[in-house]
């Protein structure tokens, strides 16, 4: 088929850096699915060779995202061992219907306003979907580092939102690996709704596990 041979030239095509990149990047999420601390320290390796790479090939937008993810993960790892006032870490927590609007709200806006502007004044494809899914990821990564259960459905509709745009962009070999993160992060709510609601009846005070 021709997208699986699409997908094998990518594969081919990819350096050495960036392989190990994309493997943090799965262990990153596979460790946060689990609640494990150390899937910071992935994200931090992952996110500092995206950085690089990226500012060798002048895509400067994206390594300054990147530089932001590497600053995340390292306020991830701080509160999931420190914060929340406890030595054990940030526990779990749901947020209400009305928060989550107001916040979808806020970033909507500020999406809105990066797209206007990349509309207008650069030469970027697809303005307002890319400078949605910056945005949106922006804000989702901080709710991770909160422990908010409700992040990884953020992450479904952000990964789709990517794939499609992966996909225009003839990006075959990371269209295949969101479509496996659309799964995972699938997958990891039901994870951590699961732990949430152990959580809140007193069977399990803190879901982090530190190994």
């Amino acid at each position: 088929m021709e997208w699986l041979a699409s997908i094998s030239a990518d594969a081919q095509a990819m350096s050495l850096w960036e392989s190990i990149a994309v493997a943090l990047a799965v262990v990153y999420l596979v460790g946060a699915m689990n609640s494990k601390l150390w899937c910071w320290p992935a994200a931090f390796v992952s996110t500092l060779i995206y950085t690089v790479l990226f500012w060798k090939v002048a895509l400067l937008m994206e390594s300054l995202l990147n530089v932001y993810y590497m600053a995340m993960a390292v306020y991830g790892f701080w509160m999931w061992r420190y914060g929340g006032g406890s030595q054990t870490g940030v526990a779990m927590v749901s947020w209400s219907l009305s928060r989550h609007l107001q916040l979808i709200a806020v970033t909507a806006v500020v999406a809105l306003a990066l797209g206007y502007v990349m509309s207008n004044y650069t030469h970027a494809d697809f303005a307002y979907l890319d400078a949605a899914t910056t945005t949106f990821a922006v804000m989702t990564t901080v709710l991770v580092a909160l422990k908010v259960i409700e992040n990884w459905l953020y992450w479904v509709v952000i990964d789709l939102v990517s794939i499609y745009l992966y996909v225009s962009k003839g990006f075959m070999l990371t269209s295949a690996l969101f479509v496996f993160y659309t799964v995972l992060a699938f997958y990891s709510y039901w994870v951590w709704r699961k732990a949430y609601l152990q959580q809140e009846q007193g069977n399990c005070p803190n879901t982090l596990t530190a190994t």
